[in-house]
């Protein structure tokens, strides 16, 4: 598989498999942070002045190193030697406790923060209508969900506290430098910018390479994923050597960019050591001059030393935040366009869906966003009463499945309205009318959990008997009960362990389970062999009673004894009645039972 087949971007805005964000043009996005932080002011208040009791502690250090050499080294007296020590370890105590402290709660709030964060966008995301999945890539979205956060709970529990410190150390280094020896502080002050050099020329190249790499190690993952995934038509067509290759090509190209960019970290290494150990030499050249001419002492220059020491750090460590910095930014201002989405599908009603109503579509009309110019529904016009089982039948595309969508309200009707009794579906609560629907779909959707999670999904807190039951009727039990740990055996994903037939039983005992008001049978039979269907088609008929049904079906023999069958054709409704009055007069209806019919008799 090549390159362009996997990680380019299509007309559809699909992204690319790299999970790095974007370096963002400046750091405004990270301001919408503090709205997360805020709740944790305590905690924060307490992180800054850590931060600063141990910034202050370090650059102390810098006079125990004077005492150190003038009291301790220098001094004829060891009761010097013993308080410089002395003076020291308390410093360094403090340093401890302090970094203690900072690292505890600032990398608490990068951990809280990125767990509310998460949070808050998967709860926005989870009343998002389902064709913005369609249109925004599942990989992109937990790309944001991951690595995205992650990148800002480094920010927040290590790259902020490290820029802070660093900015407050080099700024106390600079001022005690000056105070120290200005002469030697003009000599840095001219040193540590060209000892940049390097770090900025060889430092932008290896932040280019660094994100190639990235990039190329996900299209790695994307294609070993992929091949994994879809393993038995890659057997099935023989294509092991060829994916053998062109994963090698994939993993090669990996390779030679972590190469480059190793090479280009190892000069950038190179050059760093040997400019900064120059000016190092230089300073020491000209401070020990200064010392044997008696113009400052060794104590002093010691502490200098320090306090330059404390300057390049601080220059280098900036320089790499400021990197981390506008990565984070790029990546908080991807999370911020998720938290900002809004579902098309507003859930501002306020009215309890009533029972045992007529389901009305009044003049509906109703086309997909991706396709305006071709509506799926054109002045359809249905009342369905309570209780009254009703099959949809139609050739492809006649709008059967635009009619589940519509009911379900995963999109609203462009024109015209559905109502439930008086009531337009729009003024219900969402929550309060989908309780009262179970949809059993053609290609059932199951969980990783095991068989009696997926059952229970629909119902609030069900016991054992009744999953059992719901099982029962679903003709799912007897199965169930010859798998290794019964209704607790696991399903892996999207319940790949069990067999289509089986997946769909499950799902069939799912809505069972969830006692609903209004059932939707989108071919719930289709994957069943002979036995089981007669089997199901009778505990349908069972729980059919006394609920409102509306049946999707491509099999005529099916949906026969249907209270009454809709012929639909172009998103309108052609015709309706019985299966033996439509067969007389429906042109369209005649025909594909026709069609139907002299099938299953070949067959």
């Amino acid at each position: 598989m090549t390159e362009s087949a996997r990680g380019a971007p299509s007309a559809e805005g699909l992204v690319t498999p790299d999970d790095t964000p974007p370096r963002a043009k400046s750091l405004a996005p990270l301001r919408q942070l503090l709205g997360f932080l805020w709740p944790h002011k305590g905690r924060l208040i307490g992180a800054s002045v850590a931060l600063v009791f141990t910034a202050g502690a370090q650059l102390t250090l810098g006079y125990g190193v004077k005492m150190l050499i003038d009291e301790g080294f220098a001094g004829s007296d060891p009761s010097g030697l013993y308080q410089a020590v002395i003076f020291m370890l308390i410093i360094g105590l403090a340093m401890a406790v302090g970094a203690m402290i900072r690292f505890y709660l600032v990398s608490w709030l990068g951990e809280r923060v990125s767990a509310d964060l998460r949070s808050a966008v998967f709860n926005n995301l989870v009343h998002m209508q389902p064709s913005y999945f369609e249109s925004n890539h599942s990989g992109e979205i937990m790309s944001r969900l991951t690595t995205d956060t992650t990148l800002l709970q480094t920010l927040i529990g290590s790259s902020v506290s490290l820029a802070v410190r660093n900015a407050l150390t080099l700024t106390g280094a600079l001022t005690l430098m000056v105070i120290t020896n200005l002469k030697l502080s003009l000599v840095i002050l001219v040193a540590v910018p060209v000892t940049l050099i390097p770090i900025l020329v060889f430092g932008r190249r290896v932040r280019k390479l660094s994100n190639r790499s990235q990039q190329t190690i996900a299209e790695v993952g994307s294609h070993a994923g992929e091949i994994f995934q879809s393993i038995k038509v890659v057997q099935s067509f023989n294509r092991e050597a060829a994916e053998k290759a062109a994963f090698g090509h994939d993993v090669e190209q990996a390779f030679a960019v972590a190469r480059a960019r190793v090479r280009q970290r190892a000069l950038l290494t190179g050059f760093a050591i040997l400019l900064l150990m120059g000016g190092m030499v230089g300073m020491m050249w000209s401070g020990g001059l200064d010392v044997i001419e008696g113009r400052m002492t060794g104590g002093e220059l010691g502490a200098f030393v320090f306090y330059a020491v404390m300057v390049g750090t601080a220059f280098a460590t900036l320089s790499e935040v400021w990197g981390d910095l506008q990565r984070a930014a790029g990546a908080a201002e991807r999370l911020m366009e998720l938290l900002a989405e809004t579902s098309e599908i507003a859930d501002t009603g306020t009215l309890s869906a009533a029972s045992q109503s007529v389901l009305s579509f009044d003049k509906a009309h109703f086309a997909y966003p991706s396709r305006p110019s071709h509506p799926a529904l054109q002045d359809f016009s249905l009342d369905i009463e309570h209780g009254e089982s009703v099959a949809l039948v139609g050739p492809s595309g006649a709008g059967k499945s635009t009619v589940f969508e519509l009911i379900l309200r995963f999109y609203d009707p462009t024109a015209g309205a559905i109502k439930f009794g008086d009531a337009d579906l729009r003024h219900l609560s969402l929550e309060s009318w989908r309780e009262k629907i179970a949809l059993v779909p053609q290609q059932p959707a199951l969980f990783s959990g095991d068989i009696f999670y997926n059952i229970a999904y629909g119902a609030t807190d069900p016991s054992q008997a009744s999953v059992e039951s719901a099982a029962r009727m679903a003709h799912a039990h007897d199965f169930i009960q010859t798998l290794p740990d019964g209704y607790r055996s696991h399903l892996g994903a999207q319940g790949v362990r069990l067999s289509g037939g089986q997946r769909q039983r499950i799902a069939l005992a799912r809505a069972i389970l969830s006692d609903p008001e209004l059932l939707l049978l989108d071919e719930a039979t289709s994957a069943l062999d002979t036995e089981s269907e007669w089997h199901v088609q009778q505990a349908l008929t069972e729980i059919m009673r006394e609920r409102t049904t509306i049946i999707i079906a491509h099999r005529l023999s099916t949906v026969i004894n249907a209270d009454r069958i809709v012929v639909m054709d172009e998103g309108r409704v052609v015709d309706s009645g019985t299966h033996d009055a439509l067969m007389k007069r429906c042109d369209l209806y005649q025909r594909l039972a026709k069609l139907q019919f002299q099938s299953e008799r070949v067959i």
